[in-house]
């Protein structure tokens, strides 16, 4: 038995993602005075004194208005309740129970959902009477908060605990009993594994690419549903938008991203802040799907969002996307193979598909790749392994000129994975040229497998603390 869900409903701009944000802890969703800036539907944890639950926020419902991507943003609120056990429907005190308001108040008292009418942005109690005015919406009392100074949230989670004491009271009868542990076994201390799992949450994949590239749609196609909103104007999705994929037994968080514009181009706030968020997504990712579009040219802007992939040290897979709409598909594979090698080689061959979101074509097979480069990044060198083949390189190396002098390699320790982290002492790091980087990183690659992953390589001296990475 899953948690409880809980989704935020209401007109545009009344606090719904303000909302969202405090309850679950941390700013998720983009908050702007702009309405109709969340328009798919978000997820969060919420930890409330009495137990938890799931928290969806949806895009501003305008009845009767014929707003840009209102239908679609219609569509991903109806399955935020479809899955829901409860709504909170928030209204702005201050607005009084505008018309929007009554209209959305006589369609949700039609709906079989549990309902708690929430009144937004009273920061004191001399705009408490204001709440008073929204019995006339017909839905019973109203809870009073301000979502931007916490005010009324712990009563606010008081009400939503009531109205979910039978639904939680069945999950936690669902729950399975905890295993007894016996105490270990004294055990010699052994290297870690070489090749660890992915973690129990998920392996984290952030969708990245230009508007338009298709990234909604491929998400789309990898789940099976509509879960976020696809359309040919370029900017349909501003925030990024975490989902958990089950495939093969195999679990994923996809992380579909605003396309990330020319900089200097984005002419709106929000933009901006989607921009932020979707380099911040990639910085969170294990793995990057970077999505072009193959019935166009390849555009300078790709490699600038290939940069960012590589200033984060992240694992890279390329999808060229709407491979349905070409012709002379051969001919045009070698030119894009051509195009990806010199445009990205600052990329260490990054894998290369040709997709097509639309027909589902190879769509599936991308997992395939974010599993393997999930993989080589999580390799583990045992210390004593590391420290042969340092001396083989070193023996090679010694005496070789670097920046007019020579350098000595004298023992190395891999201090981290994702991506895999290398000190390597020496007897002075000033003399350590970007050529021997590149040629160390090389070989690790060769000798123990890490394949794609981007390696990073710090320089220590041995009885000092100066240090230079790359």
């Amino acid at each position: 038995m899953t948690s409880p869900i809980v989704a935020i409903v209401g007109a545009p701009n009344v606090g719904k993602s303000t909302l969202f944000n405090r309850l679950i802890g941390r700013r998720q969703a983009i908050v702007t005075p702009q309405a109709g800036v969340t328009r798919d539907r978000q997820y969060g944890h919420v930890e409330a004194p009495w137990g938890s639950f799931r928290l969806i926020d949806t895009g501003g419902l305008t009845p009767g208005e014929d707003a840009p991507f209102q239908k679609e943003i219609e569509q991903q609120a109806e399955l935020a309740l479809s899955e829901a056990d409860l709504m909170l429907f928030l209204v702005d005190a201050r607005a009084g129970g505008t018309a929007f308001d009554q209209e959305l108040a006589a369609r949700l008292r039609k709906h079989p959902l549990p309902l708690i009418l929430v009144a937004n942005k009273v920061d004191s109690e001399r705009q408490e009477p204001l709440v008073d005015a929204l019995y006339e919406l017909g839905l019973g009392g109203a809870i009073p908060i301000s979502a931007e100074h916490g005010v009324g949230i712990d009563e606010l989670l008081d009400a939503v605990g009531e109205h979910l004491a039978d639904r939680i009271e069945e999950a936690a009868a669902e729950e399975p009993a905890a295993p007894e542990i016996e105490a270990p076994a004294e055990t010699v201390d052994e290297e870690p594994a070489r090749e660890p799992g992915p973690p129990a949450e998920g392996i984290r994949v952030a969708i990245v690419g230009r508007p338009n590239v298709g990234k909604s749609s491929i998400l789309n196609r990898l789940l099976g549903e509509e879960r976020v909103m696809v359309s040919d104007i370029a900017g349909t999705t501003r925030d990024s938008i975490d989902t958990v994929l089950e495939l093969d037994g195999r679990r994923y968080i996809l992380i579909d991203t605003a396309g990330m514009r020319r900089r200097g181009r984005p002419k709106e706030a929000v933009e901006v802040f989607s921009v932020n968020r979707a380099r911040k997504a990639i910085e969170r990712a294990d793995v990057t799907v970077l999505v072009l579009d193959g019935s166009e040219e390849f555009a300078a802007q790709d490699a600038h969002i290939a940069g960012y992939v590589v200033d984060a040290h992240k694992p890279m897979v390329v999808a060229i996307n709407k491979w349905d709409l070409l012709e002379d598909r051969e001919q045009k594979a070698k030119d894009w193979e051509e195009k990806i090698r010199w445009r990205l080689r600052f990329v260490k061959e990054a894998p290369l598909m040709l997709i097509s979101a639309k027909t589902g074509q190879r769509v599936d097979k991308l997992m395939d790749h974010v599993d393997r480069l999930y993989a080589c990044a999580g390799i583990r060198v045992p210390t004593p392994e590391l420290n042969r083949w340092l001396q083989r390189i070193s023996r090679a190396e010694q005496g070789a000129p670097a920046k007019g002098r020579s350098v000595r390699l004298l023992y190395a320790a891999q201090t981290g994975v994702h991506p895999p982290t290398f000190t390597l002492f020496c007897n002075d790091p000033r003399k350590i040229h970007f050529s021997l980087e590149r040629h160390l990183q090389n070989s690790l690659r060769e000798n123990f497998g890490f394949g794609n992953a981007p390696i990073r390589l710090f320089f220590r001296a041995r009885r000092d603390t100066r240090e230079r990475g790359s």
